[in-house]
């Protein structure tokens, strides 16, 4: 009898472990599903960019496949959706957020960076690389005291991929070069999920778990907006940002 008791024991422990372990994964892969869609809208008529003049450099003025390269502090599609925005959360983060595994990458390509506005997580690798027949020299300048350190590198023609990581969210940090002073960037580093509007103002933030979100949007040209979102688990949530023509 003593034998029957302790195998109908040891089974009803097994089945209460395989219980826990079962519901312990229904609950990391419910908090991993969390998501935050939308877009972004420009409300009036987008400023002109004016024509960048590439003359200086006959390597750069090449690149403009027959037509004036234009500036990219605004860029705004068809149907009114504003570009460059990068979307992040600013509160409600649990502190418990995975870094972004993949390394971003930022191009020199036609004296231009491509892309214009990068965002990554703290710790995350950017890969810097030059596309160009033509020296580059590039040059974050984040805010002092802040906690990034600035730096200001030469890259030749075909040498290799410059590596870089941040250590202290900062939304966001101006990046120039040297030699071809229209070059313009801009890097945000921030803790956690984040977006950056497409040609068409849309976004989304993945990986969310359910909870009350401070969700702020930041644009190079028309500054800041925040929004509070709730996400709930296995439904998406919405948020809609409009910014303001001047």
């Amino acid at each position: 009898m003593k034998t029957g008791y302790k195998v109908a024991a040891m089974a009803a422990a097994l089945m209460i472990l395989a219980t826990i372990v079962l519901y312990s994964g229904r609950t990391v892969s419910a908090a991993a599903d969390g998501q935050i869609t939308g877009t972004i809208k420009l409300d009036g008529q987008a400023p002109h960019q004016k024509p960048i003049d590439m003359s200086k450099d006959p390597s750069c003025a090449k690149t403009g496949n027959g037509g004036p390269v234009a500036g990219e502090s605004v860029v705004v599609g068809p149907n009114g959706g504003l570009a460059n925005v990068v979307v992040y959360i600013s509160q409600g983060l649990t502190g418990n957020e995975p870094i972004a595994s993949q390394p971003e990458k930022i191009e020199q390509k036609g004296c231009q960076y491509v892309p214009h506005v990068v965002a990554v997580n703290v710790g995350q690798h950017i890969s810097v690389l030059n596309d160009d027949k033509t020296a580059h020299n590039i040059h974050p300048e984040p805010k002092p005291g802040g906690g990034n350190i600035p730096w200001n590198k030469s890259q030749m023609e075909g040498s290799s991929a410059i590596d870089v990581t941040w250590s202290t969210p900062e939304v966001a940090i101006p990046v120039k070069c040297n030699i071809h002073p229209w070059m313009h960037a801009y890097i945000a580093v921030v803790k956690g999920p984040f977006g950056v509007s497409s040609n068409a103002g849309t976004f989304k933030l993945d990986n969310l778990p359910p909870g009350n979100y401070t969700l702020t949007a930041w644009h190079e040209t028309y500054g800041t907006q925040t929004q509070t979102v709730t996400v709930a688990a296995g439904k998406p949530a919405t948020a809609n940002f409009s910014f303001k023509a001047k």
